[in-house]
């Protein structure tokens, strides 16, 4: 991913496990963290989530988001990146969430009868890092 700093690069990997935090904008303008399960497509930070859910409904409102990715093996060690939502899609969302349980359980996600599974794009616009 280009801008994401060179040293920080191995938290993108699968095999790295790291989970991300991701912050949205509540209609009040709190903001609201969740812990997700992410991967990546080009320079793009990749998000799932059920339709509907409170981060669904945020990233919906309002485009602007925080991720945070922790290294596993180094708490101390994370990269915050600051982005945007660029696209929102229920296609191929139950595909990348069987992908993403997978990387980090090894075997297909439990879908709920009746889940629409949604993907949502994220472009990195600005980045911070520790470690």
């Amino acid at each position: 991913m280009n801008n994401i700093p060179e040293n920080f690069q191995d938290l993108l990997k699968d095999e790295t496990k790291a989970f991300a935090f991701l912050g949205t904008i509540m209609p009040d303008g709190s903001p609201q963290v969740t812990p997700v399960w992410f991967n990546t497509e080009g320079d793009y930070i990749l998000i799932n989530s059920a339709e509907g859910r409170r981060k669904d409904r945020n990233m919906r409102a309002r485009r602007q988001v925080a991720v945070t990715l922790m290294n596993p093996a180094n708490p101390y060690r994370y990269l915050e990146v600051r982005g945007e939502v660029v696209d929102i899609t229920s296609e191929g969302g139950t595909a990348h969430i069987h992908a993403l349980s997978h990387k980090y359980h090894g075997e297909d996600y439990k879908l709920p009868e009746g889940q629409v599974r949604v993907i949502y794009k994220i472009k990195p616009l600005k980045t911070s890092s520790m470690g």
